[in-house]
């Protein structure tokens, strides 16, 4: 399903600030040698995490699927020199791609990677977090919020990706489906965070910690 006219998204594209050529390289790195190159972030998604980590002076992000990097990047541009990114994912392929961009570029020694159960890895955590991004398996996105919230700082951002899932979740089918539907009906409900749903390419939510 296309959500929007397809002129009018290169038009935003084409006037949304440049990633930089290393971000270029890794999506076209990704998009020829990754399985389902589509999960990767891209200029618009990336550009809108790197400006609400900035807005909201963010020191410490989580991140729940790493895919092979882009978005981790994107916000570890946003982060002082002593910030941190832990990000979670368990593909290998996709980690060896992360962990070489992250080497090359001068923002990677803030990004920390933990492989292996996400909901593992966020449990293992001794964090408070300004910010978290969540674009892993759609079947745990509930559990991750929950994993989440509660180490997230009062006025702390969550933004869940692919919440629109392709317009499949105006009559889920798949177990996928209903599970992102159940999660964007559960956190719309959620008394603890200030919700807001963006069209921005497969849908964003963004759920600020009261």
């Amino acid at each position: 399903m296309e959500f929007i006219d397809e002129e009018i998204e290169r038009y935003v594209y084409d006037h949304t600030k440049n990633e930089g050529d290393l971000l270029a390289r890794l999506q076209k790195e990704t998009q020829d040698s990754l399985e389902y190159p589509q999960m990767v972030s891209g200029r618009m998604v990336g550009r809108f995490l790197k400006l609400q980590a900035q807005l909201l002076g963010a020191r410490r992000i989580l991140e729940v699927g790493t895919f092979s990097g882009y978005s981790a990047l994107s916000m570890a541009e946003a982060l002082p020199k002593d910030g941190r990114l832990y990000t979670c994912d368990e593909d290998p392929a996709a980690i060896a791609v992360a962990k070489r961009y992250f080497a090359e570029s001068p923002h990677g020694n803030k990004i920390i990677l933990l492989e292996g159960n996400a909901l593992d890895s966020i449990a293992d955590l001794c964090e408070t977090f300004d910010m978290a991004f969540i674009d892993a398996d759609k079947i745990n996105y509930l559990n991750y919020f929950n994993a989440i919230l509660p180490i997230l700082r009062s006025g702390g951002l969550i933004v869940a990706d692919n919440v629109l899932w392709s317009g499949r979740v105006l009559a889920p089918k798949e177990e996928s489906d209903h599970a992102i539907h159940r999660f964007n009906e559960t956190v719309c409900r959620d008394e603890r965070v200030e919700a807001l749903m963006l069209p921005v390419r497969d849908g964003l939510y963004c759920l600020r910690k009261k």
